[in-house]
Protein backbone atom coordinates (compact mmCIF):
# COMPACT_ATOMS: atom_id res chain seq x y z
CA UNK A 1 0.00 0.00 0.00
CA UNK A 2 1.30 3.80 -0.95
CA UNK A 3 -0.47 5.20 2.41
CA UNK A 4 2.30 4.62 5.35
CA UNK A 5 1.52 5.47 8.91
CA UNK A 6 3.75 7.02 11.50
CA UNK A 7 1.91 6.75 14.39
CA UNK A 8 5.33 5.19 16.15
CA UNK A 9 7.34 7.80 14.94
CA UNK A 10 4.98 10.46 17.06
CA UNK A 11 4.28 8.08 19.90
CA UNK A 12 8.21 7.82 20.65
CA UNK A 13 8.22 12.05 19.90
CA UNK A 14 5.68 12.38 22.48
CA UNK A 15 7.29 9.25 24.79
CA UNK A 16 3.91 8.00 25.21
CA UNK A 17 2.85 4.43 25.44
CA UNK A 18 0.37 2.17 22.78
CA UNK A 19 -1.54 1.64 26.20
CA UNK A 20 -1.84 5.73 27.08
CA UNK A 21 -2.26 6.75 23.26
CA UNK A 22 -5.19 4.09 22.94
CA UNK A 23 -6.61 4.93 25.90
CA UNK A 24 -6.69 8.43 24.87
CA UNK A 25 -8.08 8.04 21.35
CA UNK A 26 -10.74 5.80 22.56
CA UNK A 27 -9.48 2.61 20.92
CA UNK A 28 -8.86 -0.61 22.07
CA UNK A 29 -5.07 -1.43 21.83
CA UNK A 30 -5.28 -4.15 19.19
CA UNK A 31 -7.37 -1.72 17.01
CA UNK A 32 -4.20 0.95 17.78
CA UNK A 33 -1.67 -2.08 16.54
CA UNK A 34 -3.83 -3.04 13.18
CA UNK A 35 -3.46 1.33 12.58
CA UNK A 36 0.12 1.46 13.91
CA UNK A 37 1.56 -1.77 11.41
CA UNK A 38 -0.04 -0.64 8.77
CA UNK A 39 -2.52 -3.14 8.40
CA UNK A 40 -6.19 -0.81 8.79
CA UNK A 41 -8.17 -0.38 5.24
CA UNK A 42 -9.28 2.89 6.58
CA UNK A 43 -9.39 5.33 9.19
CA UNK A 44 -12.38 7.33 10.53
CA UNK A 45 -11.81 10.70 10.58
CA UNK A 46 -13.10 11.22 14.07
CA UNK A 47 -10.32 8.48 15.17
CA UNK A 48 -7.69 10.31 13.16
CA UNK A 49 -8.92 13.75 14.68
CA UNK A 50 -8.69 12.23 18.34
CA UNK A 51 -5.23 10.25 17.19
CA UNK A 52 -3.86 14.54 16.45
CA UNK A 53 -5.41 15.47 19.97
CA UNK A 54 -3.19 12.87 21.80
CA UNK A 55 0.00 13.56 20.06
CA UNK A 56 -0.43 17.07 19.53
CA UNK A 57 0.15 16.85 15.32
CA UNK A 58 -1.33 17.55 11.97
CA UNK A 59 -2.43 14.62 10.27
CA UNK A 60 0.16 14.71 7.56
CA UNK A 61 2.66 14.07 10.86
CA UNK A 62 0.83 10.79 10.97
CA UNK A 63 0.36 9.55 6.87
CA UNK A 64 2.52 9.46 3.97
CA UNK A 65 2.40 8.90 0.89
CA UNK A 66 4.78 6.86 -1.15
CA UNK A 67 4.26 5.17 -4.59
CA UNK A 68 4.49 1.64 -4.86
CA UNK A 69 7.48 0.41 -6.90
CA UNK A 70 5.41 -1.32 -9.14
CA UNK A 71 3.71 2.27 -10.18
Amino acid sequence: MAIIINIDVMMAKRKMSAGELAERVGITPANLSILKNNKARAVRFTTLEALCRALDCQPGDLMEYRPDERD
